[in-house]
Formats: structure tokens, C-alpha cells, sequence
């Protein structure tokens, strides 16, 4: 499985970015996707997630600014990010997680790169 991640870039505070992430496989065949992030000297953390089934989980942090979705027909993942914050910015990554026979599967995408300035 290869995810393609997208739509980083440089925006001013209150602004907005929505992040795609293309899956080289059907996600109706993937569990679970995320998106993570990793700030300059920070750990990763998970910012939002979402089933096969389209049950969504949103961090405490970026919630009520951000929306998780996926397009089948597409096979991509988005992260609808508005109201932009300066400790939003961070590498953004895309992860799939399948669930097989043997156990479970984890793929990471490139990362993109989200500045947000003050």
C-alpha cells in the first residue's frame, strides 16, 4: 500500500488548508486511517481519524477546526483544516491500517509540510 500525501503549505493564522491523502489500493480495504503530525521537536500525535465504516475521532486539540473524510470513488483521505494556529504547524503524515489474517499492517505516507504564521 503507498499513500500519497498533499495539500500542505504556508497559510496565515485563521486560515485555511485541506490535506489529501491517495491510496494506491481500494480504502473500502483499509480499517482505519489517520492523520498525524509532527511539530519541530515534538513527538508525533495522532489529529484525527476514521474507520471503513465512516466513524471519525478528532484530537482535543484541533477540534471543531478540522474535518476528516474519504472518498471512495477516489480512494483518498482529506483533512479539512480551517482556523489555522501557529502550533498547527507541523509535518503532517497519512496512515492506513489493515487488519489481516497475521495481524495488522501499518503504512505511512510522505508527509506534508503545514506552516501557519502569525
Amino acid at each position: 500500500v503507498q499513500l500519497q500525501a498533499s495539500g500542505g503549505g504556508l497559510v496565515q493564522a485563521g486560515g485555511s488548508l485541506r490535506l489529501s491523502c491517495a491510496a494506491s489500493v481500494t480504502i473500502d480495504s483499509i480499517h482505519n486511517m489517520r492523520w498525524y503530525r509532527q511539530a519541530p521537536g515534538k513527538q508525533r500525535e495522532l489529529v484525527a481519524g476514521i474507520t471503513r465504516t465512516g466513524i471519525t475521532n478528532v484530537a482535543d486539540s484541533v477540534k471543531g477546526r478540522v474535518t476528516i473524510s474519504r472518498d471512495s470513488a477516489k480512494n483518498t483521505m482529506y483533512l479539512q483544516m480551517n482556523s489555522l494556529k501557529p502550533e498547527d504547524t507541523a509535518v503532517y503524515y497519512c496512515n492506513a491500517m489493515i487488519i489481516t489474517r497475521s495481524g495488522i499492517d501499518n503504512y505511512w505516507g510522505q508527509g506534508t509540510l503545514v506552516t501557519v504564521s502569525s
